[in-house]
């Protein structure tokens, strides 16, 4: 374990945000070159890679992903390997998630695989919602269909090691919006003269706040949250022509958040013609709802058992969002939670460390579903 922690602890000293783990891909494929993996495809939809072992024999192809990104967040801690960056830092445990993955490397080189086919993806860009659909839409992937795709992320607030495993919903789908209102400039001595449209984002704000829907564990499930608000110029003597505001929209399912996401177009334009505004509505990092497989979730269950992990059912969908739901939605998968400690800090807080302790953990269980899928 020294050698995975000492990997772990260097990724965290130099991170990298999404879209940028240029160096983050370098450590990695200097560690996999130790441990051989029969092909490795690199440069994956940005700066992925995706390391394959193969068994002598045919047999189920099973895909375990990670992620290389860090985040724009300045770390306070002052331990030894604390980012060398000032305003980046490691503050969602992907640095850990990457050492297990190197584990789980590790261990099938050493103990190789008799039939079937262990997919290992590095993927990028998981924070801004962009990584796995790039790596789907890689040309380099398009013949990747593995049997069955798992991920775990390591969850704050739980028992360390604990193993945290729903069916179905997951972590929740997340969009976010952003509305562009143009109106048209004046004195502010003769507002109506101009098309101010600080009444239409009020009307906005008001109106979505009216739908939200706080019980997760309710279908109509239904969380925004404004973000951000910007609207003319420090100038008194004018009244605003352009306004802008973004909301992220959370839902605890695909289908549902696409009857959201219509619903709330509808309302925009409505109130946009309503006060004579040239409206314009982007989307924006996207993060499909993980809806796990009944069956995916049986497997991470047993394997959990047999290595007397302690298992914990939740009830209700976690409500932050996680873009391996695209893979959930194109493969039989799941995504678990691995517990990081009930007093560590919370994940994307600036003191938050992924704890070293669990790395063992996710190794042994991500084995364990290997050699009961391809044994089977």
């Amino acid at each position: 374990m020294k050698e995975l922690i000492q990997l772990r602890k260097e990724l965290h000293q130099y991170p990298e945000i999404s879209g940028n783990e240029k160096e983050t891909a370098k450590r990695i494929l200097t560690f996999l070159s130790h441990y051989s993996p029969d092909t490795i495809i690199t440069k994956l939809g940005g700066e992925g890679i995706l390391a394959t072992y193969n068994g002598k024999e045919k047999g189920k192809t099973i895909l375990f992903r990670c992620e290389l990104d860090a985040l724009p967040i300045h770390e306070i801690n002052s331990f030894s390997h604390q980012s060398v960056y000032e305003d980046v830092s490691h503050k969602c445990g992907h640095d850990g998630h990457m050492a297990i993955l190197c584990g789980l490397a590790k261990e099938l080189y050493q103990n190789p695989i008799e039939k079937g086919t262990v997919l290992l993806l590095f993927q990028p860009a998981e924070e801004d919602g962009n990584g796995a659909r790039r790596v789907s839409n890689d040309k380099k992937f398009k013949e990747i269909k593995p049997d069955y795709a798992f991920a775990l992320h390591n969850l704050p607030g739980f028992k360390k090691r604990q193993i945290i495993v729903k069916e179905h919903t997951f972590t929740c789908a997340v969009n976010s919006m952003i509305i562009k209102l143009r109106g048209k400039t004046s004195h502010a001595g003769e507002p109506e003269n101009g098309i101010n449209p600080a009444l239409a984002i009020s009307e906005i704000i008001n109106r979505f706040d009216a739908i939200i829907k706080n019980d997760v564990t309710q279908p109509d499930y239904c969380l925004i949250t404004p973000i951000y608000i910007n609207m003319g110029e420090k100038a008194y003597g004018v009244s605003a022509g352009y306004g802008e505001i973004h909301f992220t929209i959370r839902s605890n399912s695909n289908l549902q958040m696409r009857t959201i996401e219509t619903h709330l177009e509808s309302i925009i334009q409505s109130i946009a013609s309503k006060h004579k505004l040239e409206l314009n509505i982007d989307w924006t990092q996207s993060f499909q709802a993980n809806e796990n497989n009944v069956e995916a979730i049986n497997i991470i269950r047993e394997a959990a058992s047999k290595n007397r992990f302690d298992i914990l059912e939740k009830e209700e969908p976690f409500t932050f969002g996680e873009d391996f739901g695209l893979f959930t939605q194109k493969f039989k998968g799941a995504m678990l939670g691995l517990g990081s400690g009930e007093k560590t800090p919370s994940l994307h807080n600036p003191d938050y460390d992924f704890p070293d302790e669990i790395i063992e953990t996710g190794i042994k269980l991500f084995h364990q579903i290997t050699k009961d899928i391809l044994n089977a």
